[in-house]
C-alpha cells in the first residue's frame, strides 16, 4: 500500500468534505472508514438538513437568516457554552458551503411540513443524509480518493508535535502508514457503552444509541491519552427523546418523537417533570434526551389525544392506543389512577385561547407545577395515544481542541500535521444543547478547512 499524502480517518460528512477538498488541491488521499460499505457515512446517514446563514433566498431557503440571529439561536441552546470565534466561523462558512455542496452532488428540497418548520433556516437534503453521503463518495472517488471500508484505526502515534504513524486493520491484517498529514473526522464515542457508563454512571446502560455504532471513540481516546488537548464535557451530547421501542443502535431519525409539545409527559411514577411547551420544537427537542435520562429507569411517557395525533412527524412505530386514560395507563405499564389524576389536574389548569401548532401561542396552564407555557390544551378527546420515551444519544461532545484552521492542539502548541473536523471537535462550539442541522454545518465548514489546511501543509 503506497503512502498517501493525507490520511482521513472517518467516513462521514466531515471526512468526505476534507477528502474532496484535499483531492481537489491535487493531493493523494486515503480514507479509512471503520464501517462496512453499506453502513458508511457515520451519523451523516441519518441527517436530514443543514442549518445555513443567508442574506436572501438561497436555493430552497426562504427569507433571510443573518449571522447574529443564527448565533443568538446557538446561544439559547448552549447557554453561552461556545467558542464565539469558531461558532461564527461555522455560521459564516455555512453560506458559502451551500452552493459548494450543490456543486459536489448534493441536491436539496423544500423543507418538510410538520413540527420542524424550518424553511428559512435549514436546507433539507433530497433523499436525506444517505443520498448526501452517496453523492460525496461518488465525487471523492471521481477525484481519485482511495477508500478502505472495515478499516478501523487502532493507533495514531504522536511523537512530540508530529504524527509519525497511523496503524489500522483491514482484511484481517494490520497495516501502518506514515502520511505527511492526517485529518481525524471519526466522530464521538457514543457507540461504546462502557465509555458512556464511565462518564454518566450506570444509568447509561439504559440509553439507546440512535447514531452509528461504529463511532466508538478509539482514535479520540488514543490521542487524548498521548497529551492532545481535549475540549468539552464527556457527559454532554446530542441526545433526544426517542421511541422506547427503538433498537439499541443505529435507529436514526425515524425513531425520534416530535409529539412532546402537544402532549403531557410523565415519568414511570405518572408525574410530570418539565414544561412540554417551553419553546418551539427545533429549539427544544434536543434537551429531552437529557431530561428523560434524569428520570427513574431513564424512561418517560408522552400522552396525547385524538386532536393532536396528526400535528407532528409520525414515528416509525405506531402509538399505543386506548379509549380511556386508565386503559392507556395499563397498556403503558403505568398506575391507572395516578395517570388519570395527573391528566385531570393538567386539564383543569388549561385556559381558553387560540391554538397555533407551529408558533408560540401562549396557551398556558394556571397554578400548575411545572407549568406548560404553550400549546396547553386539555387531553379529553378519545382515542388516547401514548409513546414510551428513552434517551437516544446521537453523538458525544468530548473532542479535540482546535484553532481556527482546524489544527489540533497539543500540550505545547499545535500538532504540526494533525487536523480535526466534525464531531471530534464539535465540543468547541457545542458546549451543551443542540440546534437542528448544526452538526452538519460544523462538519461541512471545518471539514473543508481541515482538507484545505492539510493540503497546503503537504
Amino acid at each position: 500500500m503506497s503512502n498517501p499524502d493525507i490520511v482521513v480517518v472517518g467516513g462521514g460528512n466531515a471526512a468526505l468534505c476534507a477528502a474532496i477538498t484535499a483531492a481537489e488541491a491535487g493531493k493523494r488521499v486515503l480514507m479509512l472508514e471503520a464501517a462496512p460499505k453499506p453502513y458508511r457515512g457515520g451519523n451523516s446517514r441519518h441527517t436530514r438538513n443543514f442549518r445555513c446563514m443567508h442574506d436572501g433566498p438561497l436555493s430552497v431557503l426562504t427569507g433571510t437568516y443573518d449571522e447574529d440571529e443564527y448565533y443568538n439561536d446557538l446561544l439559547l441552546v448552549t447557554k453561552g457554552k461556545t467558542d464565539e470565534h469558531l461558532a461564527r466561523m461555522a455560521i459564516r462558512g455555512s453560506q458559502e458551503s451551500q452552493p459548494w455542496m450543490e456543486a459536489h452532488g448534493v441536491r436539496f428540497q423544500p423543507s418538510l411540513s410538520g413540527t420542524l418548520s424550518l424553511s428559512r433556516t435549514n436546507a433539507f437534503f433530497l433523499g436525506g443524509g444517505k443520498a448526501l453521503v452517496n453523492a460525496y463518495y461518488r465525487t471523492a472517488e471521481a477525484l481519485g480518493v482511495e477508500v478502505l471500508y472495515e478499516a478501523p484505526v487502532t493507533h495514531i502515534e504522536l511523537d512530540g508535535d508530529r504524527i509519525t504513524r497511523v496503524d489500522f486493520t483491514h482484511g484481517g491484517e494490520r497495516h501502518s502508514l506514515s502520511p505527511p498529514a492526517v485529518v481525524v473526522a471519526s466522530g464521538g464515542f457514543q457507540g461504546n457503552i462502557e465509555r458512556l457508563v464511565e462518564a454518566w454512571g450506570p444509568e447509561a446502560e439504559n440509553f439507546l444509541i440512535r447514531g452509528t455504532p461504529y463511532n466508538r471513540g478509539d482514535v479520540l481516546f488514543d490521542l487524548l491519552g498521548q497529551g492532545v488537548q481535549s475540549i468539552g464535557d464527556p457527559t454532554q451530547c446530542h441526545a433526544v427523546a426517542i421511541d422506547g421501542r427503538a433498537p439499541k443502535f443505529d435507529g436514526g431519525i425515524v425513531t425520534r418523537l416530535d409529539c412532546v409539545p402537544f402532549s403531557v409527559v410523565v415519568n414511570k411514577n405518572g408525574d410530570r417533570f418539565y414544561n412540554e411547551g417551553e419553546d418551539v420544537w427545533p429549539k427544544r427537542y434536543a434537551i429531552w434526551g437529557r431530561l428523560v435520562a434524569a428520570e427513574p429507569d431513564q424512561v418517560a411517557f408522552s400522552i396525547i389525544d385524538s386532536k393532536s395525533k396528526d400535528l407532528f412527524m409520525p414515528s416509525v412505530f405506531p402509538p399505543v392506543t386506548a379509549d380511556t386514560i386508565p386503559e392507556l395507563a395499563g397498556k403503558l405499564g403505568l398506575d391507572p389512577q395516578k395517570l388519570s389524576e395527573t391528566i385531570e389536574t393538567f386539564n383543569g389548569a388549561c385556559r381558553p385561547g387560540t391554538f397555533h401548532p407551529t408558533e408560540l401561542d401562549g396557551l398556558v396552564t394556571e397554578d400548575l407545577t411545572p407549568p406548560k407555557t404553550n400549546w396547553a390544551r386539555p387531553i379529553t378527546e378519545p382515542p388516547f395515544y401514548g409513546y414510551s420515551l428513552r434517551p437516544g444519544v446521537t453523538f458525544t461532545y468530548l473532542g479535540f481542541k482546535v484553532d481556527e484552521t482546524a489544527q489540533v492542539q497539543g500540550t505545547k502548541g499545535p500538532v504540526e500535521n494533525l487536523w480535526a473536523a466534525g464531531e471530534t471537535m464539535a465540543g468547541s462550539i457545542l458546549g451543551q444543547g443542540y440546534l437542528a442541522g448544526f452538526g452538519m454545518t460544523i462538519g461541512t465548514v471545518f471539514g473543508r478547512i481541515a482538507g484545505r489546511e492539510a493540503a497546503q501543509y503537504v
